[in-house]
């Protein structure tokens, strides 16, 4: 694929945040677990406990002049269920770190919406981020790849595999390397520091869902820009 068809046919991208990210995304950038890890400065167990081992719930990061930081959990991703679809002699614990070391976009407001509206995040507001697709590509193509699969869930529907699909090393390729099929994921190396420069919205959404029924959605408002 190139890269002109891929911002062709996936013009905006998306990236989902915790609520009440937006200062610290404001002044730092949008940035991967271990970029984060590295700002606050973590290190020794605290750190492994983040970036390498199953996260069941979210951490709170804290730091000396900086704002608190939350780091999501990875409730889609247990261990159990994630050693089986491993590829390439990975164990869990070199794939949470090679997750970590990672941003996430989504190609499509769809999936922006199925996200939104998954159990573990229904009913609770979220900080939507838009970027350009063409000028992220122009600045980052190097660090940017794309996956064919949600890297982070071991969920999976039953009609199309007979367990979670497989990962390793070849998950994550270059824009050109893709060739054809569905985008699931478009994954930017580190982050983005200057996300701000590349996006022409961010604004607090929420997905309300009762149950497995029909989710709708409410813009909660603008967060930038501000005028």
């Amino acid at each position: 694929m190139r890269a002109s068809d891929f911002s062709r046919v996936y013009p905006v991208l998306y990236h989902m945040a915790e609520d009440g990210s937006w200062d610290n995304i404001r002044q730092h950038g949008l940035l991967s677990t271990s970029a984060l890890l590295d700002l606050y400065g973590y290190e020794g167990r605290a750190r492994q406990e983040i970036e390498t081992e199953w996260r069941p719930r979210k951490y709170t990061l804290v730091s000396k002049g900086l704002p608190p930081a939350v780091v999501r959990d990875q409730l889609p991703m247990r261990r159990d269920a994630l050693r089986p679809c491993l590829d390439d002699g990975m164990t869990p614990e070199d794939w949470y770190a090679h997750v970590n070391r990672r941003v996430f976009f989504w190609p499509t407001r769809d999936d922006l919406r199925f996200f939104l509206a998954a159990k573990e995040y229904k009913n609770a507001p979220h900080v939507i981020i838009s970027v350009e697709t063409h000028r992220l590509l122009a600045r980052d193509a190097d660090r940017i790849t794309l996956s064919a699969i949600n890297s982070g869930s071991t969920y999976y529907n039953s009609e199309r595999f007979s367990g979670p699909p497989r990962r390793g090393r070849h998950t994550f390729r270059p824009i050109e390397d893709f060739g054809g099929g569905r985008v699931r994921e478009v994954v930017v190396l580190d982050g983005v520091p200057d996300v701000l420069s590349l996006s022409p919205t961010v604004e607090r959404w929420i997905a309300h869902r009762k149950n497995y029924e029909e989710p709708s959605f409410e813009c909660l408002g603008r967060l930038w820009p501000t005028s």
